[in-house]
């Protein structure tokens, strides 16, 4: 009996694990789902401490058609970070900032970035980010098109904007589109494939 595909995203929370196995008293996906969606997995991983889109399918062809840079697809973050983001931080993402992945210098380049107001859809994180009262905040959407470990954080640090909110907003056209915390939404292939713009 051929398999039937299914396609998934999840609005993952705070503090909960890219994975179905939990890890020394953390949270993973296997607290969310009531489905049976034992032969899913995520597509990409996002870390403990990240927020947002995940994908979680049984179609094996996918991970290497949305992970793989020749593919080239865009992934959007919207990141908190310390401090009033500047022109000068922007330029060098663009340009490139050097980042050490696995003990080596990678050269990381945003597709885009940009300061923006903090959208109204979104929702409060549990447990709240701790502020420091004389040091401001800024909103930021960056888009890349690599997907290292840690990676978005490590280019904000590089430019001197220590990240104190990440939520991956979107891959492609595909976006969270108001799913909240915990929240998982199917798709059809088709709808899947398009939004993903993988023809």
């Amino acid at each position: 009996m051929k398999q039937r595909l299914k396609y998934f995203i999840f609005n993952k929370p705070y503090n909960v694990l890219s994975q179905f196995t939990r890890e020394a008293g953390n949270e993973s996906l296997a607290d969310y789902f009531i489905l049976d969606l034992k032969d899913v997995y995520p597509i990409g991983r996002l870390d403990k401490d990240s927020e947002g889109l995940l994908i979680l399918t049984n179609d094996k062809s996918l991970n290497d058609l949305v992970l793989h840079p020749k593919n080239h697809k865009t992934k959007t973050y919207l990141a908190q970070v310390e401090g009033d983001f500047s022109k000068e931080a922007i330029f060098e993402l663009k340009k490139g900032v050097s980042i050490a992945i696995d003990k080596k210098e990678f050269l990381a380049k945003a597709v885009d970035v940009k300061k923006v107001i903090e959208p109204k859809y979104l929702w409060e994180r549990n447990p709240p980010v701790r502020f420091r009262k004389e040091i401001p905040t800024s909103w930021v959407e960056i888009k890349i098109q690599e997907g290292k470990n840690r990676q978005v954080r490590k280019m904000f640090a590089a430019v001197d904007f220590p990240v104190l909110r990440l939520i991956r907003t979107a891959i492609e056209n595909l976006d969270l589109d108001r799913i909240l915390p915990g929240d998982l939404q199917e798709f059809s292939q088709q709808e899947m494939f398009r939004k993903l713009q993988i023809k």
